[in-house]
């Protein structure tokens, strides 16, 4: 790698977020469940990632377990009990998939430079990458859960910056959640928000055909 292709570069290091970019949840089951108790699809999510009930396991403070009683409990409002942890537990359970493109994609950006996955994650997150093939597709991740802060908070981007050894404003940071892009262009990283591979493929445009 010469100096003028670095300095060529729009960024030095790539941030990237995990869900709904590279890994995707499937909810078919748990949308079943709700509607055979007569709950419009999306209630049991919406509950389970109000920040009251989603923080505390995203910083590493309780059990996945801990996180299931707490959407159950939730949901006995509306539901009996025992529907209500049957609908928490498909939702703590749901299967998920990498997408594949955007493995590729990733991939190829780890071979020119650094690459840190940071994501609001539980402690469980180690084992899922594991189960996704993905144990080694970044140089570094970053997990709330791990550090104790969430994104938007400024820490974890600045943990992450950090370990890719790149300033932030040389950072590219892609993710789906506008509010955490934004926080990222506050710190002077270049955001994308994340839609479809496309959005990725076009900013990685200037890396060289592997």
């Amino acid at each position: 790698m010469t100096v003028s292709e670095i300095s060529s570069r729009p960024f030095d290091a790539v941030l990237c977020d995990l869900d709904n970019v590279i890994r995707f949840y499937d909810l078919a089951a748990l949308a079943e469940l709700e509607r055979a108790v007569g709950l419009a699809e999306g209630t049991t999510a919406r509950a389970a990632y109000a920040p009251e009930l989603d923080l505390p396991i995203l910083l590493g403070e309780i059990t996945t377990e801990e996180w299931v009683d707490s959407i159950a409990s939730e949901l006995s409002g509306w539901v009996p009990q025992a529907s209500a942890r049957e609908l928490a537990a498909a939702l703590a359970d749901a299967p998920f998939r990498a997408d594949d493109v955007v493995v590729a994609l990733l991939r190829r950006v780890r071979g020119h430079m650094p690459l840190v996955l940071v994501t609001n994650a539980t402690l469980e997150l180690e084992r899922d990458l594991e189960s996704m093939g993905l144990a080694d597709l970044a140089h570094h991740v970053v997990s709330s859960a791990r550090v104790g802060v969430a994104k938007p908070s400024r820490e974890i981007y600045e943990i992450a910056a950090g370990r890719a050894g790149v300033a932030t404003h040389r950072c590219l940071f892609v993710d789906d959640r506008l509010e955490n892009i934004d926080a990222a262009i506050t710190l002077g990283m270049t955001g994308v928000h994340y839609h479809e591979p496309a959005d990725l493929q076009k900013v990685l445009g200037f890396l060289p055909d592997d």
